[in-house]
């Protein structure tokens, strides 16, 4: 499995590549081509371009979650498709939990979800909104919603979305992930780890039924987080004897120090390829 990150809040030094507050990554796995989350803006695409990745030809796209750094650039990859008329354009499917595909808004921003709505993808996409796990490749499986099981993890709400015709606080339901199954054990990879990044890896452990976690990577969603929060976390990935713990986008400083403590803290920036 080999994986790239199209984009992510830093770029690596040198490597003459955008940066912006969102994620993207673009993973091959057994023959198969998979964008996982798309950012904020078209950074990714220009990002794509540079890394020689064609974004007209996937077999997969899947969803983390439905906030608009990780959703708003799938319209700028329809507008590539819609720009591409001397070119086939595969139609992709897309995986997504079924409340990744509602409005929601934060703090006065009036939509803070995807902008394009599920009749919108269809036309462009074979849509599989489900809670249940996904297999995406023979090795590589979207996690469906996530078990929260850490007693450490607690749930918290992040704005609002929309739900039976009115506003409801968002627990973010539609959080999740992907793993995949290497002969060294799992790679987990998230998105932004709403639910918790350890609450993300023993749903992947559950789901593939592997125990073996070799890597950890993507946003972790510590910002700000306690102690209380912060040292179980880094114990708990501590323990699983990582080769490598590349967190990155919302995982703040103050939690890279954290777990850079106990945990082989890589750096993560866009255009940074992993083999796997």
């Amino acid at each position: 499995m080999q994986l790239t990150f199209l984009v992510d809040n830093n770029a690596l030094v040198g490597s003459q590549l955008l940066a912006e507050a969102g994620l993207s990554m673009f993973i091959e796995a057994d023959g198969q081509r998979v964008l996982f989350d798309t950012g904020y803006s078209d950074a990714f695409l220009s990002n794509a371009r540079r890394k020689g990745v064609d974004l007209l030809d996937l077999d997969w796209i899947a969803l983390s979650h439905g906030h608009f750094d990780h959703t708003w650039g799938l319209g700028m990859l329809l507008r590539l498709y819609c720009e591409s008329p001397d070119r086939e354009v595969r139609r992709a499917r897309l995986v997504a939990h079924p409340k990744a595909v509602e409005t929601k808004r934060y703090r006065g921003i009036p939509e803070f979800g995807p902008l394009l709505s599920p009749d919108k993808l269809a036309s462009y996409f074979d849509l599989e909104l489900t809670d249940r796990p996904v297999w995406l490749t023979e090795s590589l499986v979207a996690l469906g919603q996530i078990e929260r099981v850490m007693d450490f993890e607690k749930p918290a709400t992040l704005g609002e979305r929309l739900e039976g015709g009115k506003f409801v606080p968002d627990d973010i339901p539609d959080d999740t992930a992907l793993a995949c199954v290497t002969d060294a054990g799992l790679v987990v990879i998230a998105g932004c780890a709403h639910t918790g990044i350890c609450n993300t890896v023993a749903q992947a452990r559950r789901v593939t039924g592997v125990d073996r976690v070799r890597a950890v990577l993507g946003g972790f969603h510590l910002q700000k987080a306690g102690p209380e929060r912060l040292e179980p976390t880094a114990d708990y990935l501590a323990a699983l004897d990582l080769e490598g713990l590349w967190c990155c986008h919302c995982t703040d400083l103050a939690a890279k120090i954290g777990l850079a403590a106990k945990c082989p803290v890589r750096e993560v920036g866009s255009g940074l390829t992993l083999t796997f």
